[in-house]
């Protein structure tokens, strides 16, 4: 690739694709192309690749395309989507349909914690809590999230892109950040993005109500634009396990036990069955919520029962 005479530019990656690499020049105006670029063979070399959420320089070439040059610093790194400089996880999760899961959520907020971002729980389909069959459970499910995780510092948002409600706030969050939107397939994340961004068109699909889950299929990661930030739509976030993740580092992924973790008696204490355990005395205290514990718990189980086995 020949490179033309107007230099170097600074710019984000939105899209990959196909061994191209799309990049939103920095300053771009609104409706402005973004530059189809390849990664100069330097990358391959160094067993580095570009990702999505790179900040990167790059130049035109004179064929219109571009050659991305060099990869700016990275404030994160998700590996599973590949996505880098995430500053901001809005994990979504309906009030019902489908039902509210508070093991997984744990389990999302224990990978966030771990990555060092920041997370907002988003709560969708509030409109549900008001009408239909569910109204009982979905109100009981919106208490119950501001009840355990407002105390220990989690924004809790509530949200319906059928009407609107909501949605300002989270595109006001949304503001100077790049944000991962994650959750349980068919909770609405693409419906409320669709509701952030006029004119944007995401694939939505119904509830298997004979799986219990959504059906959506998009492949690959993308950075939509919505004005004062990104958010990346994270296609396979819902599979997570602990693989990158070591038992000893469990504990520091629950805020509220990280806190306490100094007062135990033990040093290395994994707040299971330890004497003179300040966690432990927290939950009987009531200062730490029972659920939370016991997922906890059951994802130490979890890995301790893959490392034995493997």
């Amino acid at each position: 690739m020949k490179p033309s005479t107007k230099g170097t530019k600074t710019g984000r990656i939105v899209k990959a694709l196909s061994g191209y690499y799309y990049v939103r020049p920095e300053g771009a105006e609104p409706g402005e192309a973004n530059v189809q670029c390849r990664a100069r063979g330097i990358f391959k070399k160094r067993g580095e690749s570009p990702l999505v959420g790179d900040v990167v320089d790059f130049e035109e070439t004179e064929n219109g395309e571009g050659a991305v040059n060099a990869i700016g610093p990275r404030s994160s790194e998700l590996i599973r989507p590949p996505v880098a400089n995430v500053d901001l996880a809005v994990l979504v999760f309906s009030v019902t349909e489908p039902a509210l899961n508070l093991q997984l959520l744990d389990k999302f907020l224990a990978h966030i914690e771990h990555a060092g971002i920041e997370a907002v729980l988003c709560l969708s389909k509030e409109d549900l809590a008001e009408d239909g069959a569910e109204t009982e459970e979905a109100r009981r499910a919106m208490r119950e999230v501001q009840r355990i995780y407002e105390p220990i510092g989690y924004e809790v948002l509530v949200t319906s892109s059928k009407r609107g409600a909501g949605t300002a706030a989270l595109k006001e969050r949304l503001q100077g950040h790049l944000a991962v939107f994650a959750g349980q397939s068919g909770v609405g994340k693409s419906s409320l993005l669709n509701a952030l961004v006029p004119g944007l068109t995401l694939e939505t699909n119904e509830i298997s109500n004979r799986l219990g889950r959504g059906k959506h299929t998009t492949r690959h990661v993308e950075l939509i634009d919505i004005g004062g930030g990104f958010v990346a739509d994270t296609p396979g976030f819902s599979q997570l396990d602990f693989e990158e993740l070591g038992i000893e580092e469990l504990g520091s992924c629950f805020r509220e036990m990280r806190e306490r973790a100094s007062a135990c008696k033990f040093r290395g204490c994994t707040h299971i069955h330890e004497p003179e355990c300040a966690v432990l005395q927290a939950v009987e205290d009531g200062e730490i919520a029972p659920s939370r514990h016991a997922n906890y718990a059951l994802f130490m189980a979890e890995m301790k029962e893959k490392k034995r086995r493997y």
